[in-house]
């Protein structure tokens, strides 16, 4: 909507898309990494019947209501925050040796080789998207605004607190396993996926001499798998729906159940995610890998958007002579919040695989599979654009709720 709004509509109607393709892969790869959560319990059974299991539970908790989607999410996240609480505590304690005996790590690992960027410029923009696609879901409070209470009041303390829970539940985690684990530990280097005992999560715990630790944290990382493709439905179902509803996708999407559930297009993206995770079991994977990169591709071209929606929803609301004040939200750091994120994300997706242009013999296989989401996206806009004979909005143009003006 503020793509279309405060942008161009055809961009709008592809970052529309963009978003509900790449949750819709993003299931899929939840359905994917379940496997290799119950194989640690189950070895010897069929991977695809863990998955076929979880993709119902998703579709069921969204199905009945938005309320079995928040139930659900909320003990899923209280499961997380709490594991995380206690891995910061242990952690804390073992870098200044007082857990258990052990000696205090303090910054040491930080001076090993070639720590801490190991591999330099190249390996962080190439694990940036691994890590963007992680962090894929803290836009989720946007969409969840139109289904929650007293949203101009409720959306604007849960945007504040994001920044924090990123803070000390991602970036604090991350600064403790670099300081206890070192990036030459023999077990980060093991190329068996399958063996959950590579975690540096679960290494953590070992180190500290909790036995049990592999079985709690691939609970734990259960969890996290459900949380996140249960996420994942809910986002990609209401962006269907409200594709659907703004004409930009067909009609039947736009129905609601007496529950406010759009169920056509939460039935139309379970297939669709069904399928994306079928392509995972032939072909040695290639599909399934090309699927992969393309969402995490998509997942920053729709950060990107919102950061050019965000700059020109701004520009415009001022330049129409409006307080900002009136806004229940201001964004801090504005211009230059927008600016920066646009330009992060700009060299993250662009930085993607860009030694291949380096090698005496391009890989275009390799390119391909890493930058198909940006063509497909351009070809979605100007096809539009094209199609409908739409132009940019101008500032002068663009339309404010009137409780926002003035």
């Amino acid at each position: 909507t503020y793509g279309q709004n405060y942008v161009e509509e055809g961009f709008g109607f592809a970052l529309g898309w963009n978003y509900w393709y790449n949750w819709a892969v993003t299931i899929a790869v939840d359905l994917v990494a379940s496997q290799l959560v119950m194989s640690y319990w189950f070895p010897d059974t069929p991977g695809w019947i863990w998955s076929a299991l979880f993709l119902g539970i998703m579709f069921l908790l969204n199905w009945i209501s938005v309320r079995g989607f928040g139930e659900a999410e909320y003990w899923f996240s209280l499961i997380k925050v709490a594991t995380v609480i206690i891995f910061i505590i242990v952690g804390v304690m073992m870098i200044v040796g007082i857990f258990k005996g052990s000696q205090p790590t303090g910054w040491s690992n930080w001076g090993i080789a070639d720590a801490p960027f190991a591999g330099g410029f190249s390996a962080m923009i190439g694990v940036a998207m691994i890590v963007g696609f992680s962090f894929q879901g803290t836009e989720l409070i946007g969409i969840a605004a139109g289904e929650s209470e007293d949203p101009e009041k409720n959306i604007p303390r849960a945007v504040r607190q994001v920044f924090w829970r990123i803070l000390l539940f991602y970036v604090f985690a991350i600064l403790i396993i670099s300081l206890i684990i070192p990036y030459t530990d023999p077990s980060l280097l093991r190329n068996d996926v399958k063996d959950i005992s590579v975690s540096p999560f679960t290494l953590v715990f070992q180190h500290a001499g909790l036995l049990s630790a592999a079985a709690i944290m691939n609970a734990v990382i259960l969890t996290a798998v459900l949380s996140a493709g249960n996420s994942g439905m809910y986002a990609s179902t209401r962006m269907l729906y409200t594709l659907a509803c703004d004409g930009k996708a067909p009609r039947i999407f736009s129905k609601l159940s007496r529950g406010g559930v759009p169920r056509n297009a939460l039935y139309a993206t379970t297939v669709i995610a069904a399928l994306c995770f079928l392509t995972s079991m032939f072909g040695n994977q290639t599909v399934y890998l090309w699927l992969l990169n393309t969402s995490g591709m998509t997942g920053f071209i729709a950060w990107l958007g919102i950061a050019i929606s965000h700059y020109r929803f701004r520009r415009g609301y001022v330049m129409q002579g409006n307080d900002i004040n009136n806004l229940p939200y201001r964004s801090g750091f504005f211009p230059l919040g927008p600016i920066f994120a646009f330009v992060l994300c700009l060299i993250i997706t662009l930085g993607q695989n860009y030694e291949a242009f380096l090698q005496d013999t391009i890989d275009w296989g390799g390119v391909a599979a890493t930058y198909i989401g940006i063509p497909l996206f351009l070809v979605i806009w100007f096809g539009y654009k094209l199609a409908k004979g739409t132009r940019f909005v101008r500032y002068s143009e663009m339309t404010f709720p009137d409780r926002f003006k003035r």
